[in-house]
């Protein structure tokens, strides 16, 4: 089989690389990665251009527009990015008899609910960074390809941009750090978010398309369990025992921490359906913290 794979600089993408081999011939496409051409998702004709050169049975693509602040002033290459490039994908998929697995994110949901939401509850972002990632859901199921779509949630990793290695760095730069604890998920580490990945491919004993026709679609992806950004600031500080100047950390509202996108307050994802349909799931998030951290001694 041969996969064609994006967003490698990112967490998931990056760790994504190392699962899939496994399962075939693994195409990257990105900064340093195994294709010399570049595929940029701002533009449709790349994309195009270089699915049509490759010709995979599979494309996989974690690539997104991350930055959940500062889409609020770039609407535009949010949405080109999350929200149409994934239906040109799709497209593109569709004419090769290929599928297509697509990444996305616990910020469809307004945060109103006060339990997980399923993949039957409607959407409603408050955000642009959700507004185009639940564009991209829907344009690919609008095309028709074979598709998994895998939500999940406050993803982490050892390497890129995110809220692990956010707190790591300023423990050791400030005495204080304050962590907004009114807001609630599951963090979900991205090197589990690639094993689950490659583990419901690995079920797929004929052909991908086939597979993914069949048992295919929405499915939420994330870690057992739920905390604040708080519980997930003070759990990484207990299991982590390198040298810090950190003295105290402090839980706050999110009114005393104003961010340009709004965030829901309550975005935690039922993976029941995951586990029914491919009898699989992520630990509790805490376990899957001190694995990620020991996984870098």
């Amino acid at each position: 089989m041969k996969i064609l794979l994006t967003g490698t600089t990112g967490q998931v993408g990056w760790e994504l690389q190392r699962t899939l081999m496994t399962l075939g011939e693994v195409i990257s496409i990105g900064r340093n990665a195994s294709h010399p051409m570049q595929m940029d998702l701002a533009q449709p004709d790349s994309i195009r251009r270089i699915i049509r050169e490759i010709k995979p049975d599979l494309i996989v693509n974690p690539a997104a527009y991350t930055a959940v602040d500062k889409a609020e002033s770039e609407e535009e290459l949010a949405m080109a990015i999350n929200g149409i490039a994934p239906g040109i994908i799709a497209e593109e998929a569709l004419k090769l008899g290929a599928a297509i697995i697509h990444y996305s994110t616990d910020y469809v949901f307004d945060g109103e609910s006060n339990i997980p939401y399923t993949e039957s509850n409607e959407p409603n972002p408050q955000n642009i960074y959700g507004k185009t990632k639940l564009a991209g859901e829907q344009a690919i199921q609008a095309v028709g390809a074979p598709h998994l779509i895998l939500r999940t949630s406050w993803v982490y990793g050892l390497r890129g941009k995110n809220f692990l290695l956010t707190m790591l760095k300023l423990a050791r730069e400030r005495e204080e750090i304050r962590v907004v604890d009114d807001q609630i998920g599951a963090p979900t580490w991205s090197w589990m978010i690639a094993q689950i990945t490659a583990q419901i491919l690995s079920q797929a004993l004929g052909n991908m398309s086939d597979f993914l026709a069949d048992k295919g679609g929405l499915y939420h992806l994330t870690a057992s369990g739920y905390t604040s950004w708080y519980g997930f600031a003070k759990a990484i500080f207990e299991h982590d025992d390198s040298e810090r100047t950190l003295q105290r950390l402090l839980p706050i509202m999110s009114e005393q921490y104003p961010t340009p996108a709004k965030r829901p307050s309550y975005s935690c994802l039922n993976t029941e359906k995951l586990y029914n349909t491919f009898g699989l799931f992520m630990s509790e998030w805490e376990r899957c913290l001190e694995l990620a951290l020991n996984s870098n001694k």
